[in-house]
């Protein structure tokens, strides 16, 4: 406890701090876009956009679907990660990858899947189901990690005092989940106040399509740049609240082998019931989608498609989004570890700065980083660089949310130590702390890769002239009613998702 509270209290050393500071510097940069555009036709203009009755309605409308997103995810992800991980729940390997299969879907296919089956779930209610069963994997996940690498101890200790199993849950073992679920939840209500393709689908009109709208109604930015600073004061908040709930408790043991695993629960009487919640929750977000895609696929088997060029451009997928996930990766390793490890103003903020750009739609990016390249570096305009740097920007909080997580596992007392023997900082970064936090920023890259894949408004504005994703091609085809001939881009997208989401779900130590 003494090195963590050494570590803790400690000033960060600009060894970390430099490229830390480059990776806010790279999620701040749509915030000068923000700032140029805003103002353009001065404060006033920027003010009385900001506060219409248009303007609320659209705040409460987002904040209204993130609350409702936000808590049924907590909900499914706290309750399927404990009983994988700590119940002896039948199948439990299976359950854990399908639990995290639904990180393949898009949103906009999700959303398409349910609009084609259901039509009157247009609005709040099909925007809501959505986006909840694409995103409680992101509080999933990180529970179900925290809850592997939790000690036992206290829970045994609770119940040999004569506290039953759901009260020794309630007061000793969701505590130590609180920093994953609430960094799982704010990862959720960022997806949510940038999604746009769920949204737009569903007819339900939330900041991102207002922005949308406004950028498609009026060659005047000004209104959209308004209304997107909006979304990155929310950001603020959410972060800032997240930083607050996850609180000041160490949660890493002394070492990598010093707690016993858990014994699993048995669950006895309520085997029925939780096996059919997990079946339930797989079967509408994984076989339901998957099921509606079978039938376009079969609906189209007339429809003509070049298969050559299916496999081409998940090719260029694949690529696309690992250079995104690499570059996300690097720019967050410093940020999570500063953030893990040292505490004060200055790392907060560089903390909030790093998830800036998560809660802005899309669109907005790609424009900002048109404006950048257009007027200070011309030769990235229209190149591969461009939209890689879009995604760091966009999915940095992912990557930071994982590393800082393993990072907080991992026992300071070790780099404590290596400093000691006269080891430089990066010494330590690279000796010490990343092999011992890699399977979680492993983790965080694979979700990177995943969300990068299938991102959808900054690849259609920033993607080099002819490079085709699959997110794109499966748009293009939606937008004209070609549903079957969009079915093999979902099938294929879905399918290349699923590799590191499945790898996920089957890593259990």
């Amino acid at each position: 406890m003494a090195g963590t509270q050494g570590m803790t209290a400690a000033r960060a050393p600009w060894a970390l701090l430099g490229p830390a500071c480059l990776a806010g510097a790279v999620a701040l940069l749509p915030l000068g876009y923000l700032a140029v555009r805003s103002l353009e036709r001065g404060l006033g203009y920027a003010w009385d956009v900001v506060t219409t009755e248009g303007t609320a309605l659209l705040l409460a409308r987002s904040l209204g679907l993130a609350a409702t997103v936000v808590a049924a995810c907590l909900l499914m992800g706290v309750s399927l990660a404990w009983l994988t991980v700590r119940t002896a729940l039948p199948g439990v390997r299976a359950w854990a990858v399908l639990a995290t299969l639904p990180l393949a879907v898009p949103s906009y296919v999700a959303a398409f899947t349910w609009l084609s089956a259901a039509p009157g779930l247009a609005g709040f209610t099909g925007s809501a189901i959505a986006l909840t069963l694409v995103s409680f994997p992101y509080v999933y996940l990180p529970v179900a990690a925290a809850l592997r690498g939790a000690d036992p101890a206290q829970e045994e200790v609770s119940r040999s005092l004569g506290i039953g199993p759901f009260r020794t849950f309630l007061r000793v073992t969701l505590p130590q989940l609180r920093p994953a679920a609430a960094g799982g939840g704010l990862l959720v209500a960022l997806y949510v106040l940038s999604d746009f393709g769920a949204v737009s689908l569903m007819r339900y009109d939330t900041f991102t399509r207002g922005i949308y709208t406004s950028y498609q109604a009026s060659f005047d930015r000004t209104p959209a740049a308004a209304l997107s600073v909006v979304l990155v004061v929310l950001t603020v908040a959410l972060v800032a609240l997240e930083t607050r709930t996850r609180g000041r408790a160490g949660h890493a043991r002394t070492g990598a082998g010093t707690a016993r695993p858990a014994a699993p629960a048995a669950l006895g009487r309520w085997t029925a019931p939780a096996l059919a919640w997990c079946g339930a929750v797989a079967a509408v977000a994984v076989l339901f989608p998957l099921g509606t895609l079978a039938y376009w696929l079969s609906a189209g088997s007339s429809a003509t498609w070049d298969p050559a060029e299916l496999l081409d451009t998940a090719g260029v997928t694949f690529g696309v989004a690992a250079a995104g996930a690499a570059l996300t990766t690097a720019l967050a390793l410093p940020v999570g570890v500063v953030a893990a490890r040292y505490r004060g103003r200055a790392v907060h903020l560089l903390e909030q700065a790093a998830y800036a750009g998560h809660a802005l739609p899309g669109i907005t990016v790609a424009l900002a980083l048109v404006f950048f390249a257009v007027r200070y570096a011309n030769p990235l305009y229209q190149e591969l660089p461009l939209l890689v740097c879009a995604y760091a920007v966009l999915f940095l909080p992912v990557a930071v949310a994982a590393t800082r997580a393993a990072v907080l596992q991992s026992p300071p007392v070790l780099e404590d130590m290596a400093r000691s023997l006269g080891r430089s900082p990066l010494r330590v970064l690279r000796e010490v702390t990343v092999p011992l936090a890699a399977p979680g920023v492993a983790a965080g890259a694979a979700l990177t890769f995943v969300v990068c894949m299938k991102e959808l408004p900054a690849t259609l504005l920033l993607r080099p002239t002819g490079l085709d994703t699959l997110a794109t091609r499966l748009w293009t085809e939606t937008g004209v009613g070609s549903y079957a001939a969009a079915a093999p881009y979902a099938a294929a997208l879905i399918l290349l998702a699923a590799i590191p989401s499945y790898l996920l779900g089957r890593h259990r130590p």
